[in-house]
C-alpha cells in the first residue's frame, strides 16, 4: 500500500555562457558571498590577518544596534563627552567634532560612526554603553566570537591602528550578514550619503559617507570603508538589486580608486556570472503531500527556513528539486510533523536535503469510513 514517491521539479533557464578564467581582483585579501544562499561566489586569501581600520565600526554599531533591540537602550537616550573622546577630533582623525561636556544622543552618535566614520563618537559611543573602550572592545570580541568571527579580536571601538586589532575578510563578511539580517532597519543608516551634526558652539557640519559605491548606479546600500597606513585600503561593501543581495569584502588596495573600481567589479562579477534560486520560502506551502485514511486527502508541506542555491548561469539547467516520502502519509498527522524530504539535487549530486513538514493537524477517519477505504484499495487499488 505504501510506496516510494519521488516528485521532481525542474528548473528551466536561458543558458547564459561565461568564463571565469583570469578573474582576480586587485586586493590583498577579498571575498564575495551571495547573502540569501550563503554560497561564496569568489575568494581570495580569505583567512589571513588583516587590520580592519574603520570596518571595526561595524561591531561598535552592532552592538549598540543588539542593546536597542533588547531594550537596553535606546536612540534619545544621551551620553555625555569625554575629554578622551574630544580629543580624537583635534588629533587629525575622522570625526563628527563632539566638545567635551557635550549630551549627545545615541542616535547622532551612531550616524556619526556610520556615515561620518567619526572616531570621536566610537570612544562616546562606548563610554557610555560600557564605562570604557577598553570595556566595550570586550563586548566586542565576545560577540564575534558569538558570530564564529574566530580569528578576530578588537581591542578599540574604531578601528585606530593597534596590532591587537585584528580580523579576517571571511570575519568582517560574517559580521557584516548578522548585521543585515539582524538589523534591517538600522542597516538603512549605512546607505545615508551624508549626515549634518548640528553641533554645540558652532556652525552645524555636513559630512559625506565615505563609502564610494553609493555613489554608483549599483544599487549598493552600504557598508564601510577603511583606511590604515600598515593595511592601505579596504571596504565591505553590499548590493541589493531586484531582490538579490551580494556582500563583498576586500582589503589591500592600493589607492581610493582601486579600492572603488575592485569592489565594484567584484560585485558585478557576481551579479553576471551566477543566479539566485529560490526553492523554497520558509512557512510558505511548498508541495501537496498524499494522505492515506484521513479526513483530508492531502496536506500542504512546508520548510522552517528560506532555502536558495546560487547557480553558475551557464549549468542551471543541473539543478533538480526532489520531493520523497514514503507514503500516502497515514493519517493522524500532527502539525509541524515531518512528513517528506525535500532534496536538492545539482549535476547528480545531493547539495541540501531539508525536512518537509505539515502545515495543518489532518485526523483519522472514523472506523466506517476507514473500512470502506480498505476495501476499495483491496479491489480497485483506490487510496
Amino acid at each position: 500500500m505504501f510506496r516510494i514517491f519521488l516528485i521532481v521539479i525542474f528548473f528551466s533557464f536561458s543558458l547564459v555562457s561565461f568564463s571565469k578564467a583570469n578573474f582576480d581582483v586587485k586586493a590583498r585579501t577579498a571575498i564575495l558571498q551571495d547573502y540569501h544562499s550563503g554560497e561564496i561566489l569568489y575568494e581570495k586569501e580569505p583567512d589571513i590577518s588583516i587590520y580592519p581600520a574603520s570596518m571595526t565600526k561595524i561591531m561598535t554599531a552592532i552592538i549598540a544596534f543588539d542593546l536597542i533591540k533588547s531594550g537596553d537602550l535606546n536612540l534619545d537616550e544621551k551620553f555625555i563627552i569625554s575629554e578622551r573622546a574630544w580629543r580624537l577630533s583635534t588629533s587629525g582623525y575622522s570625526s563628527m567634532f563632539i566638545m567635551v561636556g557635550d549630551q549627545v544622543s545615541v542616535e547622532n552618535l551612531l550616524r556619526g560612526i556610520i556615515v561620518a566614520s567619526g572616531n570621536d563618537a566610537c570612544i562616546a559611543l562606548a563610554e557610555g554603553i560600557a564605562g570604557t573602550e577598553e570595556e566595550f572592545a570586550i563586548l566586542m570580541t565576545a560577540k564575534a566570537k558569538e558570530l564564529g568571527m574566530d580569528n578576530t579580536n578588537f581591542s578599540n571601538s574604531s578601528g585606530i591602528n593597534d596590532p591587537d586589532n585584528y580580523s579576517t575578510v571571511r570575519d568582517i563578511l560574517k559580521m557584516s550578514r548578522y548585521l543585515i539580517k539582524e538589523h534591517p532597519e538600522f542597516y538603512k543608516m549605512f546607505a545615508e550619503k551624508e549626515f549634518t551634526w548640528d553641533r554645540t558652539g558652532g556652525d552645524p557640519i555636513t559630512q559625506g559617507n565615505r563609502n564610494p559605491l553609493l555613489y554608483k548606479n549599483l544599487g549598493a546600500d552600504g557598508i564601510k570603508t577603511g583606511y590604515l597606513a600598515v593595511e592601505k585600503y579596504s571596504l565591505a561593501s553590499s548590493i541589493d538589486r531586484n531582490g538579490r543581495r551580494l556582500i563583498a569584502v576586500g582589503s589591500g588596495f592600493n589607492s581610493k580608486n582601486a579600492r572603488s573600481k575592485e569592489s565594484t567589479k567584484l560585485l558585478t562579477f557576481g551579479l553576471t556570472n551566477y543566479d539566485l534560486v529560490e526553492i523554497a520560502k520558509a512557512n510558505k506551502p511548498l508541495h501537496k503531500i498524499d494522505v492515506w485514511l484521513g479526513k483530508e486527502n492531502s496536506v500542504e508541506a512546508y520548510t522552517k527556513e528560506d532555502i536558495y542555491k546560487t547557480i553558475k548561469k551557464a549549468k542551471k539547467k543541473l539543478l533538480k528539486v526532489v520531493v520523497k516520502y514514503e507514503g500516502p502519509v497515514e493519517a493522524p498527522i500532527e502539525k509541524d510533523q515531518k512528513i517528506a524530504t525535500l532534496r536538492v539535487v545539482y549535476d547528480q549530486e545531493l547539495i541540501g536535503e531539508y525536512d518537509l513538514l505539515s502545515s495543518k493537524e489532518i485526523k483519522k477517519v472514523n472506523f466506517f469510513t476507514r473500512l470502506i477505504k480498505s476495501i476499495n484499495y483491496l479491489i480497485w487499488g483506490d487510496v
